[in-house]
């Protein structure tokens, strides 16, 4: 349950801490007070949209964080137990706590780690459910009346096994598509590139060929200047009569072999001169032998010149390089056996869709039946309620029709709708079609209260639900909430002091200014107190003493 909320910088809220307990709490005040904006701020906490503008005006950033007090055998517990994020040393409560700065950028953590906005929205599930003001409005929506249905059915599962081969089924119809749509010109298509492969292989162009050609028609290319050269190179290294290199340190050795008979320091120089003529005559070997095995053919240049002449042009007509073309082939090859085999793979991803089709109808059958049994207890269990809440001959009814489509859906293969007969003599009818607005407000009443009643969420907040509702039908909407209370906690903001008095706990939220700032402020009523704010719920202006005594008559026969 919510044992602790601290809100700062939040819309009008500069600074405000409240401790919660058990039971059914009240909220009231004035309008404008902040009473939603504390249920704004719990639905920041536990995953909703940040907004910049949330942040209260002149503040860097807005905070909101609590703490949640945890059963053994909750089901946020185990959430945090599977993700490691459980404190240890705390382990019967949970802080989350998130922040938004005036930039819109935000942070949360759960247990003062970092954690997502979809981890807090996942988390949130188990800790708090909250039934907002304008719930009769999305009443009238197919696609709300068959969640309501399949939440309180608890068909989760059922409904996530459909979606997943709905996607499944989906992805496969693409493919087939794509390949049917490929197959209608395939045939045209394969002969082009059985035409383009021929061409490609008839040229036979081995691996690396066209580097080694590259190197090979350089070399001939410039035999001239590589003969020439080569020679020039020789003879200053090795075999010039006079002044080659090799001459010159023989001559430079004959004179170090002298003076290290008169000096023995000269050794190193002497050997290291030594070594670099027998360095130079090698490499004059090797330079000899080297430019008398050059094969400068001019019948080779003109094959080569030929032969990367064809090599270019056909990877001109391809479009790619020239070493690309060995990529090419086999790019199209591959091109050419997907188009011949386009048949049996039509063939195997129709049969793939058959087995989908059957699959999902299957599924949908078992969903469509679990739906009809929950429509009918949840119908049962909120026309029991609506005729408490001054509809005395209404009838509420869920239809749900099967769709004849075999084509599987997201959702299931189900239209459902809520009807209507506010009075007797009238067959039920779509919501859109007769309800009120009063008249919605009570049944989407009786429906979150039904629904709570089968939720395992320990906290429960209705945020002026009993709009719309007044005298008696409100007092049953107070018991009702009260009744909630008992098993779970339960807040309950509200303008109805039917309601208010129903209450275990009644907190109070007025507003001030201070500094010419507007800000929020929060206290819990003590008996007196309470009574003095019933008494304002159902008086005007002024309050007399006959108000204050109906306002202590009222709590009185709830605490009775």
């Amino acid at each position: 349950m919510l044992r602790y909320l601290h809100i700062r910088n939040f819309a009008i809220i500069d600074n405000l801490e409240i401790d919660f307990e058990p039971g059914m709490t009240v909220l009231s005040g004035e309008t404008g007070a902040g009473k939603s904006i504390l249920i704004d701020a719990l639905g920041l906490l536990l995953g909703d949209r940040a907004d910049s503008e949330a942040v209260r005006h002149g503040s860097e950033r807005a905070e909101v964080s609590a703490e949640f007090l945890l059963d053994d055998t909750s089901q946020a517990r185990e959430w945090l137990q599977q993700r490691d994020m459980l404190d240890a040393d705390h382990a019967e409560s949970c802080l989350i706590r998130r922040t938004v700065s005036a930039d819109g950028r935000g942070r949360a953590t759960i247990n003062g780690g970092p954690t997502t906005v979809r981890e807090l929205k996942e988390l949130g599930e188990f800790l708090l459910d909250i039934h907002g003001q304008h719930a009769h409005q999305s009443l009238l929506k197919a696609d709300i009346q068959r969640d309501l249905v399949d939440d309180f059915g608890k068909h989760q599962e059922l409904r996530q096994r459909i979606a997943d081969l709905y996607r499944e089924y989906r992805h496969i119809s693409e493919r087939l598509a794509s390949l049917e749509n490929r197959d209608e010109d395939g045939g045209l298509r394969a002969d082009y590139l059985k035409y383009q492969i021929a061409e490609l292989e008839a040229l036979k162009l081995s691996d690396d060929e066209v580097a080694s050609l590259d190197s090979e028609h350089k070399r001939l290319a410039n035999a001239g200047r590589l003969l020439q050269d080569g020679q020039q190179a020789m003879n200053l290294l090795y075999e010039g009569d006079e002044g080659s290199a090799y001459e010159q340190l023989n001559q430079v050795v004959h004179l170090l072999h002298g003076l290290q008979k008169l000096d023995s320091s000269f050794n190193d120089i002497a050997e290291t001169v030594e070594s670099a003529r027998i360095l130079i005559q090698e490499a004059g070997f090797s330079l000899r032998d080297r430019i008398e095995s050059l094969d400068l053919d001019p019948a080779r240049l003109d094959w080569v010149e030929k032969r990367l002449g064809a090599i270019h042009d056909i990877a001109r007509k391809h479009q790619v390089r020239p070493e690309d073309l060995g990529q090419h082939l086999q790019n199209l090859s591959e091109e050419l056996g997907g188009l011949e085999s386009a048949g049996e793979e039509i063939e195997k991803l129709q049969g793939e869709l058959k087995r989908l089709q059957t699959e999902y109808a299957d599924l949908a059958r078992d969903l469509h039946q679990a739906r009809c049994t929950t429509a009918t207890r949840l119908a049962t269990e909120v026309q029991t309620i609506i005729r408490e809440l001054g509809m005395p001959q209404g009838c509420f009814e869920i239809q749900v029709n099967a769709l004849e489509e075999t084509q599987p859906r997201m959702h299931g293969a189900d239209l459902i709708e809520f009807l209507v007969s506010a009075n007797p003599g009238q067959s039920p009818r779509p919501l859109n079609k007769v309800a009120s607005g009063g008249e919605l407000s009570r049944i989407s009443l009786a429906i979150q209260v039904v629904a709570a009643e089968s939720t395992h969420v320990p906290s429960l907040i209705f945020d002026e639900v009993d709009t719309g509702i007044g005298g008696g039908v409100a007092e049953i909407v107070g018991r009702q909430l009260a009744e909630l209370g008992r098993t779970r906690q339960t807040l309950c903001v509200t303008h109805l002091p039917q309601v208010a008095a129903q209450a275990t706990h009644h907190l109070f939220v007025g507003k001030e200014i201070v500094d010419g700032m507007t800000r929020t402020r929060i206290s819990t009523l003590a008996p007196e107190a309470r009574v003095e704010e019933i008494a304002r719920m159902l008086g005007g202006v002024d309050i007399t003493e006959q108000t204050r005594a109906h306002a202590a008559e009222m709590l009185g026969v709830a605490a009775a």
